[in-house]
């Protein structure tokens, strides 16, 4: 048996507000992304659904989210980051802006609908690694969860390629199949298998 996984993406924060590529920068989140993380917490609570631990990444705007999310479902402890979380790598692309990907990076990019990715810029995890680090991730949570509901607040890039490595989905399919997008939720099932959650949204 195997406990089941949801993975939530964090709310937005300064550079996603920016239109700068954040990786490993640490900027917090916008009042927006607060009030996104509000409602991932209370969209889980009108769904019924309840978790035995909220693991998150080490970088800020997935730790206020998740912490945000855990009083909203009453939980009495904080939520326990796992390092293997961060978002990927972004090399010497981090920092720059999301509109210079193409004129920085092309060909060696794969354009989704709503995100343009880079594959392979100097000093950036690929997309294989991720998908590597993805399934670590997952099978350490796993190991320490047999049973129950388990909440991962994560990031883009990354909480992508954990689905990939939770389904055998070729990440490059899972990058242009959906938009994973801020405080939204994906189910993994201990069969691997998985949906992409709406949490129900309200405007105040």
């Amino acid at each position: 048996m195997a406990a089941d996984v949801f993975i939530a993406r964090h709310g937005q924060n300064e550079d996603n507000a920016n239109g700068i590529l954040n990786g490993h920068r640490d900027l917090p989140l916008t009042d927006l992304g607060r009030f996104q993380a509000r409602q991932l917490g209370e969209g889980l609570v009108e769904l019924g659904l309840t978790f035995d631990v909220i693991y998150c990444s080490p970088l800020s705007r997935a730790k206020e989210t998740a912490e945000i999310v855990s009083q909203i479902l009453g939980m009495s402890e904080l939520p326990t980051v796992i390092e293997d979380l961060i978002e990927r790598d972004f090399g010497v692309m981090t920092g720059k802006p999301q509109t210079d990907i193409a004129r920085l990076c092309a060909p060696d990019i794969i354009q989704a609908e709503a995100i343009t990715y880079f594959l392979s810029p100097e000093g950036a995890e690929t997309f294989p690694q991720l998908v590597e680090r993805g399934g670590t991730a997952l099978q350490t949570i796993r190991q320490l969860h047999t049973e129950g509901r388990v909440l991962v607040v994560c990031h883009g890039d990354f909480g992508k390629m954990m689905y990939a490595a939770a389904t055998g989905k070729n990440w490059r399919d899972v990058l242009v199949d959906f938009h994973f997008g801020n405080g939204e939720l994906i189910e993994l099932t201990p069969r691997d298998d998985a949906r992409l959650i709406r949490v129900p949204q309200h405007n105040s």
